[in-house]
């Protein structure tokens, strides 16, 4: 073949973790010789248009679920249901044409699941082999994993001692081929180039967003501490200045990794992502989930069950008591796992 190998890289839209922690991906597949396209859509394609501005873009249609500002979770997802299977077998007929129409040789889809293929080997990225559901559990595991098994590979950011992913990466269904990433993270490890008291960082779909959102602003613009939060909105480029508090709409990747070497405690969403950017810098956190959403209610309780990182509830969060707290954890830790990424992408040459 003349032409390079050509890889789609595909994230969901649900936040902006699936794409950041595609970021390093993208580097490496460029290390070794690869051609990079990028599917997604929403607030994560501009992201990734930000980053790399040279790349060939497709957009995907989102799945636009949309999370209760009150209610039941878990009812709310089994409500949006039907509309999820159809986002999801939008995108795998999408996902057909785009291979025939740009000749793509392997695909890395980070959590969307109809991103698979038979003609082609095709890698799903995920730490939820067991999603955390107090409706329907088993049910929806089955579900799960019958569609992670249709693709070659199953690609786990974490280490093989799960060290941060904990129980919802084990896997018992050993017709699934997983391999591991470990702390996969944008960011490297540098020193500080100025002081930041807290960094608070706002992502995750609507409305509770927005909700923690002016909960952030409400309480850190009457502290005597400089602090910063980040608004994970890439479609603007704006600030504002709130006696010692900074709002910034978005930065760039290496903006963000700076800013979260600078500050001392970051509060944020216990998202799976932000805890691989947390653990590779050794940093100290205060975790306020998203409401209802179970998977972040449990990595914030395994987090802070293993002294590393303070939790509150959002409906009860209070920033004084949480600063008071966190000096008694002892911050994200991670194992190094070197991945050879050349041996990883080897799979990608059976076509």
């Amino acid at each position: 073949m003349d032409r390079k190998r050509r890889i789609l890289v595909a994230p969901l839209d649900w936040g902006l973790g699936h794409a950041t922690r595609c970021i390093p991906i993208i580097w490496e597949l460029e290390k070794c010789g690869f051609e990079v396209l990028i599917a997604c859509s929403g607030r994560p394609l501009r992201l990734l248009m930000a980053e790399f501005p040279n790349y060939h873009f497709i957009k995907l249609q989102g799945y636009n679920i949309r999370y209760p500002q009150g209610g039941n979770m878990a009812l709310s997802m089994l409500a949006q249901g039907f509309k999820i299977w159809q986002a999801i077998n939008n995108e795998h007929r999408q996902l057909k044409l785009i291979i025939k129409e740009y000749d793509i040789d392997g695909v890395i889809s980070d959590n969307r699941y109809g991103m698979y293929s038979k003609t082609i080997p095709c890698v799903f990225i995920t730490h939820q082999l067991n999603i955390q559901s107090p409706i329907l559990g088993s049910l929806i595991n089955h579900v799960n994993k019958r569609i992670i098994s249709k693709f070659s590979e199953c690609w786990i950011p974490d280490n093989p001692q799960r060290t941060l992913s904990g129980y919802l990466s084990q896997n018992k269904n050993h017709s699934i081929n997983c391999q591991f990433l470990g702390t996969l993270s944008r960011f490297v490890t540098k020193q500080k180039n100025e002081s930041l008291d807290i960094l608070a960082i706002v992502s995750g779909p609507e409305p509770q967003r927005s909700l923690f959102e002016k909960i952030l602003i409400n309480q850190l613009s009457k502290l005597e501490k400089k602090s910063m939060i980040v608004l994970g909105k890439p479609e603007y480029s704006s600030s504002k200045i709130f006696g010692n508090l900074t709002v910034v709409s978005h930065l760039s990747s290496e903006e963000l990794n700076q800013a979260f070497v600078n500050a001392d405690v970051v509060v944020c969403r216990s998202g799976y992502s932000t805890i691989l950017d947390l653990a590779k810098l050794n940093k100290k956190a205060v975790f306020v989930p998203t409401p209802g959403q179970t998977e972040q209610m449990y990595l914030a309780s395994y987090f802070m069950q293993n002294k590393q990182a303070f939790s509150m509830q959002q409906e009860k969060f209070n920033l004084t008591t949480a600063l008071a707290e966190v000096d008694s954890y002892n911050g994200i830790k991670h194992i190094d796992y070197p991945v050879k990424w050349q041996q990883l992408f080897a799979f990608f040459e059976r076509k």
